[in-house]
């Protein structure tokens, strides 16, 4: 056993350690055979000495990061420090996919995030289904960005269906983007991680990106484009056999959802698992599952989800899914 203590000086040391440790509670789970402990600004560290080697390069570059940024998203630290949990073994460094904003690598962290990179290479049509937080549509709006800045395609397009959560779009305050906005923000985030903000303003001011509610694709044509459709399971089947008859020349549409979640009222089935059914195994079309091992939010959430399955599969199942 070794120890070696490290004075941080070179940024305030909440930066780095996080309000109530919550950094440095993520960066031991990235070396779980190591013990940390923090003092102020000192930072002890126990373990073999080719366990300690490797973690102070790691925090080397973690301090470097904040001091060039001044800010440390969870997204960084867990790219720095060793990504995000794997089973299935390391994702490697080549898998970043775009390098986003305040040194945000934009990347698969999961093998079946690989695979769904993959899938989109090869395919003009992927489907990408799985739980909340594992990362579905964060990679496919990676992937549409990374497709806009090599000139592959024209335009972006991000479109959700607008379900209402017990309320009439025609009554909430607002003009129509107001009103679309609160279903539209996820993938507002996504591309707010990826594109600097005046850049994403100027691209969604003369339509370079375009995101829309499911019902405004009706009677387009989608070429040279990239689009994508969220929240798929909250699609009618009329309404997903209108979504991907919209598509066009030089298109890539990658379509994601979650069958746990449906929205839509009881007597009317999702239209996704009818149409990944239909459609697996037609020439240039890909179906990506992820699961509970690709979630790379917070911990709990996979405890959360894995507590609400087990509830579900002790009830008597209803069919929601068409």
């Amino acid at each position: 056993m070794s120890e070696l203590t490290i004075q941080v000086t070179t940024v305030e040391p909440i930066e780095v350690f996080g309000t109530n440790d919550q950094n440095l509670r993520a960066i031991r789970d990235h070396f779980p055979k190591l013990s940390l402990i923090a003092r102020g600004d000192r930072l002890k560290v126990i373990g073999s000495e080719e366990d300690i080697a490797v973690f102070v390069e790691r925090f080397d570059q973690l301090l470097e990061h904040i001091q060039r940024y001044n800010e440390l998203p969870r997204k960084v630290l867990d790219d720095i420090m060793g990504g995000a949990p794997d089973q299935d073994g390391p994702v490697e460094d080549s898998d970043v996919i775009v390098h986003g904003n305040a040194g945000i690598r934009v990347k698969a962290r999961t093998r079946n995030q690989q695979r769904l990179v993959q899938a989109v290479r090869d395919h003009d049509m992927v489907f990408a289904v799985g739980p909340a937080g594992s990362g579905k549509t964060y990679t496919a709006v990676a992937l549409a960005v990374k497709a806009l800045k090599e000139k592959k395609v024209r335009r972006i397009i991000l479109t959700r269906p607008a379900v209402e959560a017990g309320e009439n779009l025609g009554f909430l305050p607002g003009d129509l983007r107001e009103k679309l906005d609160p279903y539209l923000q996820p993938l507002y985030d996504a591309l707010k991680d990826m594109i600097p903000a005046a850049r994403l303003e100027e691209h969604l001011h003369t339509g370079v990106i375009q995101i829309a509610p499911l019902a405004f694709m009706r009677g387009r044509t989608l070429d040279h484009a990239f689009v994508i459709l969220d929240e798929a399971q909250n699609a009618t089947r009329p309404q997903l056999k209108m979504f991907l008859t919209r598509m066009g020349r030089s298109a890539t549409f990658v379509i994601t959802g979650d069958l746990t979640q449906v929205d839509l009222p009881r007597h009317m089935p999702s239209g996704l698992v009818a149409a990944i059914s239909m459609l697996k195994d037609v020439d240039g079309i890909s179906v990506i599952e992820l699961n509970e091992k690709d979630i790379i939010r917070h911990e709990l959430v996979t405890k959360v989800i894995q507590a609400f399955d087990e509830l579900e599969r002790s009830e008597e199942p209803t069919d929601r899914k068409g």
